[in-house]
């Protein structure tokens, strides 16, 4: 299913959107984490359409993930908090048989264009090298995304492929739709795209994301999406993991920041 399509949403009046959940924008069994911001998202769009100073772009979007939801129906519901003619703020919560999954304020605004005034990002290939690795080939792939995404890791900086162990937790990855151009809210899904770079320190396994906050910069050009995902700190079980997502033209589109919970320490 197209990106534009598992993200739709359906006004039904005093803030209420339906959702479809696509089994195509997954890892493994559950929805893809920076695709369901992207439903949430748009849902806050929608509402902020319609608040007394319109604004047709996400800014911000911070999220807290209460519990994974299923594939197939669910239902954002909106609040706009504050309409202002430089932001707009909603609430919003992604709900399933009548519990909250993902808990969401939407800051949304006007993307910037043009060149910015001043730019420090990581220094990537603007598309990905003939050594990135398709990770829809790669056996036992639970992401899932990979198929709907094309989606290129740069092998020499993910242990499991790269067959090193205690690699620091940097991995390099390049992105982009299979079907259309990116957008700010593809930007979402990249800025939550990495495998888990506590995988690079030999911690395997589930490592669901507590609270995740995503800014966006910029509309993305057409081509590839490039990103450096990586950490600051494994203290114990908690791991934080930043993405920064470059576009084809060389522009910071999004920065975000999770806090995470990584497998525990193997016995050997």
């Amino acid at each position: 299913m197209s990106f534009a399509a598992a993200t739709a949403v359906k006004a039904d009046g005093d803030g209420r959107h339906l959702a479809e959940l696509s089994p195509d924008w997954a890892v493994g069994e559950r929805p893809h984490g920076g695709y369901l911001l992207a439903v949430v998202a748009r849902a806050a769009l929608d509402a902020a359409s319609h608040a007394p100073h319109p604004a047709p772009d996400p800014l911000a979007v911070s999220a807290q993930f209460l519990r994974p939801p299923a594939f197939g129906p669910a239902v954002v519901r909106t609040a706009v908090r504050r309409s202002g003619r430089t932001v707009t703020i909603v609430g919003a919560t992604l709900e399933q048989d009548d519990a909250v999954c993902v808990e969401a304020t939407v800051t949304c605004g006007t993307l910037p264009d043009g060149d910015p005034d001043w730019l420090d990002v990581p220094d990537l290939a603007a598309e990905p090298p003939a050594t990135a690795m398709d990770v829809a080939g790669l056996p036992g792939n639970p992401l899932r995304i990979a198929g709907v995404a094309d989606l290129r890791l740069d092998p020499a900086t993910f242990g499991p492929v790269a067959g090193q162990a205690g690699l620091p937790p940097h991995i390099h990855l390049w992105l982009r739709p299979r079907d259309a151009e990116p957008d700010a809210l593809f930007a979402l899904v990249a800025g939550d795209i990495s495998p888990p770079v506590v995988f690079n320190l030999g911690r395997f396994g589930w490592s669901p994301t507590v609270q995740l906050t995503a800014l966006l910069r910029a509309r993305p050009a057409p081509g590839w999406l490039r990103v450096r995902a990586d950490s600051r700190s494994l203290h114990d079980r908690w791991f934080d993991e930043d993405h920064t997502v470059i576009d084809s033209a060389g522009r910071l589109v999004c920065q975000s920041r999770q806090l995470a919970i990584a497998p525990a320490p193997s016995a050997g």
